[in-house]
C-alpha cells in the first residue's frame, strides 16, 4: 500500500490573473519566487508519491526549518505570499506555485519571450494535524543539484545525488539539463552562491549557462573540494566558479549533447519553452 499524506481540496473559485498581479506587484525577486516554489515542490518522490507542493507543508514543521529551504529567506517570502492567499481565497499552496510561475514569466519576458506558464488550480493547505512531522525526516533534502547545494560531503558524488533527485521527480536527462541551465541563470543557488552562475544577467532566462560551458575560450581548473575555476585562456582571468554538478554537463557526452543544442544561437526560444515545460512538470508532479 502506498501512503499518501492527507490533503484537503483547495478552492478554485478565484481569479488567477488577479493573484498573479498581486504577486508581481510585490518586491520579491525572481530568485525569491522561483526558489520558494521549487523548494515546495522538489520533495515529491515518485517512488511512494509523498512530498510535493500540494498541502503547502513547506510552511509547517519540520519543513520550514530545513537547512535546504533557507528558513530565513523562506519566512520572508511566505510573509508576503500568505496575505495574498488569504485575501484572494486561494490556498497558500496554489499561491506559492503561482508565484514561481510569475517569476519564470518575468525572467522569460526579460529575455524577450512573452510566454505564459500554464497553471492548475486546486491545491489545498494541509494542517499540522494532517502532517505526521516525524515521518517527514526521510524527505529532508541533504542536497539539491538544481540549486547547487550540498549539506556536507558524502561518499556518493554530488552529480550522482543529483541523478537520484532527478529520477524521484520523474524527470528525463533532457529535462534535468534544461532545468539546471535555467535555475542557474535565475540566481536560485542556495545561499546566493555564484557557482555555476555563468551570466552577467542574473534573473533573465537566457542560455548563458550552456554557451559558457561550450565556449573554448575558457579552461576549467580544480580549485578545491567540489570547486572549479573557469579561467579565460588568453587573459588568465578567473571569470566564473563551478561545482562538479555544473561541469558534468560539459564533460558527460550525453548531457553535453543537450547542452550543445541549447548553446546554439537559434535555440533561445526552444530553451525557454522547454524550461517552462519541465518546470510545470515538477510543480504538478503530486497532483495525481
Amino acid at each position: 500500500m502506498i501512503w499518501q499524506d492527507p490533503i484537503p481540496t483547495g478552492n478554485t473559485n478565484y481569479k488567477v490573473s488577479e493573484v498573479k498581479s498581486k504577486i508581481a506587484a510585490t518586491d520579491l525577486s525572481v530568485s525569491d519566487l522561483v526558489s520558494t516554489a521549487w523548494d515546495s515542490a522538489r520533495t515529491f518522490r515518485g517512488s511512494d508519491l509523498r512530498g510535493g507542493a500540494n498541502g503547502a507543508r513547506i510552511r509547517l514543521e519540520p519543513q520550514k526549518n530545513w537547512e535546504g529551504n533557507e528558513p530565513e529567506r523562506l519566512n520572508r517570502v511566505l510573509a508576503v505570499l500568505e496575505p495574498i492567499a488569504k485575501g484572494s481565497g486561494a490556498s497558500l499552496a496554489d499561491v506559492i506555485v503561482l508565484a514561481g510561475n510569475v517569476g519564470v514569466e518575468k525572467a522569460a519576458k526579460a529575455a524577450g519571450f512573452d510566454i505564459e506558464v500554464l497553471f492548475k488550480q486546486g491545491r489545498g493547505d494541509a494542517s499540522s494535524e494532517q502532517t505526521d512531522a516525524d515521518s517527514f525526516a526521510p524527505l529532508e533534502p541533504i542536497h539539491d543539484g538544481f540549486r547547487n547545494w550540498l549539506k556536507k560531503n558524502y561518499t556518493v558524488s554530488p552529480e550522482e545525488l543529483m541523478l537520484d533527485r532527478t529520477q524521484l521527480l520523474g524527470l528525463t536527462a533532457h529535462e534535468m539539463t534544461v532545468l539546471i541551465g535555467g535555475m542557474r541563470v535565475l540566481g536560485t543557488n542556495h545561499g546566493g552562491s555564484k557557482h555555476g552562475v555563468f551570466t552577467d544577467r542574473v534573473g533573465v532566462l537566457t542560455t548563458d549557462f550552456f554557451t559558457t560551458l561550450t565556449d573554448m575560450k575558457y579552461v576549467w581548473e580544480p580549485a578545491g573540494d567540489n570547486l572549479y575555476k573557469i579561467r579565460n585562456r588568453e587573459s588568465g582571468e578567473v571569470t566564473y566558479s563551478a561545482t562538479r554538478v555544473d561541469l558534468v554537463f560539459g564533460s558527460n557526452s550525453i548531457l553535453r549533447a543537450y547542452v550543445e543544442v541549447y548553446a546554439q544561437d537559434d535555440c533561445k526560444e526552444k530553451f525557454v519553452t522547454d524550461f517552462i515545460a519541465a518546470w510545470t512538470k515538477v510543480m504538478n508532479a503530486d497532483l495525481i
